[in-house]
């Protein structure tokens, strides 16, 4: 499965039920585009290495060019309707590729998406 941003900062953050639901997955995965965000908004060396040892649980997907044209796609089909941002896009596009789960807290943002399979996260 594929976690979105939001459910790693909810783990990092001591969420027992995030630390949990990514603890009972064997194949942990985050896009690259998630682990940009994460550290983005780190504000200093000890959440810098705190990240990184964190992400070693995780496959890193990378971007590929069959993931870059879906997620313009993604944008064009919805540039008017929800918003969906870039970087919910690529992480869409990312999951549909891979053709695993997405694991999100923010299903509005992805439910437009008919082919994405989702795992909506309740903290």
């Amino acid at each position: 499965m594929i976690f979105d941003t939001d459910v790693l900062i909810w783990t990092l953050r001591g969420n027992e039920n995030a630390a949990r639901l990514i603890e009972d997955d064997g194949a942990r995965a985050v896009s690259i585009v998630s682990c940009m965000e994460l550290f983005q908004g780190c504000r200093d060396k000890r959440e810098l290495a705190t990240l990184r040892r964190f992400l070693l649980d995780f496959e890193t997907l990378a971007l590929s060019a069959d993931i870059g044209y879906r997620a313009r796609v993604y944008m064009e089909q919805h540039a008017l309707g929800v918003r969906l941002t870039p970087v919910d896009a690529l992480i869409a596009a990312t999951s549909v590729a891979r053709q695993e789960r997405l694991c999100t807290g923010n299903v509005k943002h992805f439910r437009p998406i008919a082919e994405l399979e989702l795992k909506a996260f309740r903290a």
